[in-house]
């Protein structure tokens, strides 16, 4: 029978100068997106309240930033950028690309873009 290590027991040991780097850089990058989406959330709240955009363009811009705002996190926080994940990112923006199709689509279906 072969030893299986506790996943849950702390670290023997000093981390290594590399992996140290890794995990403050990690934690950089996590910090600076964490403060890009606190500033978009305010953004898209202050435009809307304070009526800066037209009324018109208020719903294309919020769709916009909640775009751009799934997007980070699924890089930066639920790890989309490492080596591995090719297919799920495949998937997600095949997803993306039909959803925005369907979206167009029933757009000038419905009449609410007119060329």
């Amino acid at each position: 029978m072969g030893q299986h290590a506790d996943p849950s027991a702390p670290l023997q040991g000093e981390p290594s100068k590399n992996t140290r780097r890794k995990l403050a850089k990690e934690m950089r990058y996590q910090t600076i997106s964490f403060v890009f989406m606190i500033f978009l959330t305010s953004l898209a709240f202050l435009t809307i309240a304070s009526d800066t955009i037209p009324s018109g363009f208020a719903i294309p811009f919020i769709l916009i930033i909640a775009t751009v705002q799934v997007v980070m996190q699924l890089y930066y926080f639920m790890h989309l950028n490492e080596k591995g994940t090719g297919w799920a990112n495949v998937m997600l923006w095949t997803g993306v690309f039909v959803a925005a199709l369907t979206i167009a689509t029933l757009m000038l279906l419905i009449g609410v873009i007119k060329f």
